[in-house]
């Protein structure tokens, strides 16, 4: 039989529970859960049917408590600013200006155009995947232009 898990008394049953009980983020629910469920000396087979995590995340979780505390349980991604924004404030707003007219090309705006003029905005290569991203946010409806009718031409 494997041997169970401890947790060091960084807080009491009760103030575990009601952290679990009284937590927002769905991340730092599950772990207060989870270690209050642990504290209670219920199994990690158990507990990771309850809560959704494997017993290695668990085992993971419980080690981290135990050595750092209740600070670990919170959930720390939730105040990351993530990676800064390709183009500024102002240069999204020149942006928004250069959809108001025709392309340079002439033709209607599309994501390939709107990566080449922020190329040469940035003075570097930017993906047409990030042309379709800054169409996207600055609400604008990508334009095809329409192929002619081959009688026409």
């Amino acid at each position: 039989m494997p041997k169970r898990l401890t947790v060091k008394a960084h807080l009491t049953l009760e103030e575990l529970e009601r952290c679990y009980r009284q937590a927002r983020d769905t991340v730092e629910l599950t772990r207060y859960q989870t270690i209050w469920l642990l504290a209670q000396g219920k199994q990690t087979k158990d507990i990771a049917a309850v809560v959704g995590y494997t017993p290695n995340s668990i085992r993971r979780l419980t080690r981290q408590y135990n050595q750092h505390g209740p600070e670990v349980l919170r959930n720390r991604r939730r105040n990351q600013p993530g990676a800064p924004t390709l183009l500024t404030k102002g240069q999204q707003a020149q942006l928004a200006q250069a959809l108001q007219k025709p392309a340079p090309d002439g033709e209607a705006w599309n994501s390939r155009r709107v990566a080449e003029w922020m190329s040469k905005l940035l003075k570097r290569p930017v993906a047409v995947q990030r042309g379709w991203e800054y169409l996207r946010l600055l609400q604008k409806s990508i334009e095809v232009a329409q192929p002619r009718n081959k009688t026409e031409v």
